[in-house]
């Protein structure tokens, strides 16, 4: 048996031979290859889908729109690293006290104009251009957003606490750094040693979906827009992929007050 198994190899390794150096005819050669595998090539390339890898165990800070400056963060926020007049054009103060929040994570006094779900990370790619260029890994697919030439803000990211996970939208550069790129699209630890080595600054509403206090410990990671499930973060902001931008602020404000008191009634029912 092994005699016969070794002369089947010799005998097709001897013809491949032939049929490579052009020794053999044209029909043996089709009828060797009709004997061998077909290898399929495809036609078609396919699509590239980028996939973040988590950053985990992230000290992460609370910071909101129209912030004073204070002890623990000396830069008041009511510019941001890549809009002068951040707070305007968020729609006023967003303000942290949990008694001012609305039902659905937004600040009570007012629809924000922009995504109410935001938060800031420390690198800036307008300061820091020929880093940028090098490391920002979705920079071939054109500006993530659409109001501004920086191509990190608005971008989209994961934050989980436990086993609950939040989105919300890159606004801002922090906490206390703007280069440390190395952290942000690498895989080393944040530079800062302030606060505890703080590298996720969030907004209120972050905060309240997840349920933490500033200086817990959480993981993050960028995501694209496929991945971005709905939910509260969806809702509302010129600046926000998914939310309605033609509705007036009067139609937005008067959907909310049917939403919530439809949900009053449904939790006073449920008693």
């Amino acid at each position: 048996m092994w005699t016969d198994r070794r002369s089947i190899l010799r005998n097709l390794t001897g013809t491949l031979c032939a049929i490579a150096a052009g020794r053999l005819p044209s029909a043996s050669a089709q009828e060797v290859s009709t004997s061998l595998p077909r290898v399929y090539t495809p036609t078609r390339t396919r699509s590239l889908k980028l996939s973040y890898p988590w950053r985990q165990q992230i000290t992460t800070t609370l910071f909101w729109v129209g912030e004073n400056p204070s002890e623990k963060n000396p830069t008041p926020n009511h510019a941001s690293s890549w809009d002068p007049e951040w707070a305007k054009n968020y729609g006023g103060y967003d303000n942290p006290d949990p008694k001012k929040r609305a039902w659905d994570y937004r600040p009570a006094a007012f629809i924000p104009k922009q995504n109410p779900f935001y938060c800031a990370l420390p690198f800036n790619d307008i300061t820091e251009p020929d880093i940028a260029r090098r490391v920002i890994p979705w920079r071939k697919h054109g500006p993530i957003s659409r109001s501004s030439r920086s191509l990190c803000k608005s971008q989209w990211i994961a934050i989980r606490h436990g086993r609950k996970i939040c989105y919300a939208q890159w606004e801002d550069c922090g906490p206390f750094l703007t280069d440390d790129w190395s952290y942000v699209f690498g895989y080393a630890r944040p530079k800062n040693r302030e606060n505890n080595a703080a590298g996720l600054d969030v907004s209120p509403s972050v905060r309240d979906y997840l349920k933490i206090r500033s200086g817990i410990r959480c993981d993050w990671r960028f995501v694209n827009l496929a991945e971005v499930p709905p939910g509260p973060w969806r809702r509302y902001g010129a600046n926000n992929h998914f939310a309605t931008t033609t509705e007036s602020k009067e139609d937005q404000a008067a959907r909310i007050e049917r939403l919530k008191k439809a949900r009053e009634e449904w939790l006073k029912n449920s008693r």
